[in-house]
C-alpha cells in the first residue's frame, strides 16, 4: 500500500502538505474530505514508498497489536462504530505494516465485509485465533468483551514469549563472546607465536603445535568455512519451507533433555489457552480445536493432533481423543475429563494452561541457573588451553637456555 503526498488548506486558509498511506489516490482524497480539508493535489510519495518498503518494522509487534485491541475495545463500548473506530486508530499508528493492514481492512469494511471477514486476508501475519475471536463476538453480539478476552491471552503468550527471549540473552552473549574470542586467538595470536616459534629449534609441545596447525589450517581455509556456515543457513531455511523436512526438524527439537518438556508443556499450555478462549466465545468444540491446533508452535505436535476433529466427529470425547495423541500429559488430560464431567470445560482449560504457564516458568528459571555456570566454565576452559599453548614453550625453552 503506497504513501501519497497531499497538499491541503484548512478551514482558516492555512496551507499545508502531509503523506498518507492509502489504497488509492481516491481514498486518501476522501480520507482528507471527511476531515473537513480542501485538497488541492494528490500524488504518488515514491521516497517515502521505498523508505517504507525496506523499513525494519515490517513485522506487526505483539505489543503494537495489543495495543490497537485496546484502544478498539474503548472505543466500541464508547458507542464508536466499528468502522469509525478503525479510521481513528490508523491515523494515530506509526508501525506502517499494521497501517496498511488497517488501511484494507478498513476498505474492505466500507464495501460491506463484517470486521472478521476483513481481518481474515491476514491469518498468516496475526493468527485465525484472532479471525475467530472476532467471529465470535460478531455473532454473539458482544464484540468487545470477546475481544476483551482475547487481549488478556494475547498478553500472557506474550509475555511467556518475552520470558522464553529474555532466558536466551545472556547464554547467547556469553556463547558469542565465546565465539568471538576463540576466532580472535586462533586469528591473531596463534599465528603470530607460530612465526616466533620457527626462530628456536626446541620441540613444541603437542597441544601448541596442534593448536597452531588449526589455526594455519583456518586461516588458509577460511572460504571453506564460510561456504560452510552460508549453505548450513539455506539449507536451514530449504528444509523449514517444505512441511515434512519442517516436521523432521521439530521433532528432532524435541530430544533435547530439558528442551522436550519446555517445548510440549508450552504446547500443552498454547493448545488449551485457545481452546478454552474459542469455547468461551462460542466457537463450537470441533472448530475450536482444529484452530487450537494450528496455535501450537511446534510442527510436529501439530502433526500429532491433527486427527482431534475426526475423533470428536466420531463420537469421542476431548480427553479420549486427546489420549490417542500421545502428547499430553497425564495431568492435563485428567482436569480435561474433569472439565468435561462438571460441565465447565472452559474454566477447567484455562487452569491447565495456568498450571503449565507456571511450570514453564520454573524449569526455564532452573536452564538458566544451569547454563549460566556451565557456559563460564567452558569459558574458563577455553582460556587456560589457549594460554597453556601459548606459554608452555616459552618454557620449555627458558629451561633449555638454562
Amino acid at each position: 500500500m503506497p504513501y501519497f503526498h497531499c497538499r491541503l488548506t484548512a478551514e482558516d486558509g492555512r496551507v499545508f502538505t502531509e503523506s498518507h498511506l492509502a489504497l488509492s489516490a481516491g481514498e486518501c482524497r476522501r480520507h482528507f474530505e471527511s476531515q473537513g480539508l480542501c485538497v488541492f493535489s494528490v500524488r504518488r510519495d515514491w521516497k517515502k514508498l521505498r523508505i517504507s518498503s525496506f523499513s525494519p518494522d515490517k513485522k506487526v509487534k505483539d505489543r503494537d497489536f495489543i495495543m490497537f485491541n485496546q484502544e478498539l475495545v474503548a472505543l466500541v463500548r464508547a458507542g464508536y462504530p466499528v468502522l469509525r473506530s478503525i479510521e481513528v486508530i490508523a491515523n494515530r499508528i506509526k508501525n506502517p505494516s499494521l497501517k496498511e493492514v488497517l488501511g484494507q481492512v478498513e476498505s474492505a469494511i466500507r464495501h460491506g465485509k463484517s470486521l472478521s471477514e476483513s481481518f481474515a486476508p491476514f491469518e498468516n501475519r496475526f493468527s485465525k485465533i484472532y479471525t475467530a475471536a472476532l467471529l465470535a463476538g460478531e455473532q454473539s453480539g458482544n464484540l468487545p468483551e470477546t475481544l476483551a478476552q482475547f487481549i488478556q491471552y494475547a498478553k500472557v503468550i506474550a509475555r511467556t514469549k518475552a520470558r522464553i527471549r529474555s532466558a536466551l540473552i545472556y547464554p547467547t552473549l556469553l556463547l558469542t563472546f565465546s565465539a568471538g574470542l576463540l576466532g580472535v586467538l586462533i586469528n591473531f595470536v596463534l599465528p603470530n607465536f607460530a612465526d616466533f616459534y620457527k626462530d628456536f629449534d626446541a620441540p613444541l609441545p603437542i597441544l601448541t603445535e596442534w593448536l597452531i596447525n588449526f589455526a594455519v589450517f583456518a586461516r588458509r581455509h577460511w572460504p571453506v568455512w564460510f561456504a560452510l556456515a552460508a549453505g548450513a543457513v539455506v539449507l536451514y531455511f530449504w528444509m523449514k519451507r517444505h512441511e515434512k523436512t519442517h516436521i523432521w526438524m521439530e521433532k528432532t527439537k524435541l530430544r533435547i533433555p530439558l528442551g522436550k518438556v519446555i517445548w510440549v508443556e508450552s504446547a500443552v499450555a498454547l493448545f488449551c489457552r485457545t481452546l478454552g478462549l474459542l469455547l468461551q466465545g462460542g466457537i463450537s468444540l470441533l472448530t475450536s480445536v482444529g484452530l487450537a491446533s494450528q496455535a501450537m508452535p511446534n510442527k510436529y505436535l501439530v502433526s500429532r493432533t491433527i486427527g482431534l476433529p475426526g475423533s470428536i466427529k466420531n463420537g469421542e470425547t476431548l480427553s479420549e481423543s486427546m489420549v490417542k495423541t500421545g502428547i499430553f500429559p497425564p495431568l492435563a488430560l485428567d482436569m480435561v475429563r474433569i472439565g468435561e464431567t462438571s460441565a465447565n470445560l472452559g474454566g477447567m482449560l484455562r487452569e491447565v494452561a495456568d498450571v503449565y504457564d507456571e511450570s514453564i516458568q520454573a524449569r526455564i528459571d532452573t536452564f538458566v541457573s544451569l547454563i549460566e555456570p556451565l557456559i563460564i566454565i567452558l569459558m574458563g576452559l577455553l582460556v587456560a588451553v589457549m594460554l597453556l599453548s601459548v606459554y608452555m614453550p616459552i618454557f620449555n625453552m627458558i629451561k633449555v637456555a638454562r
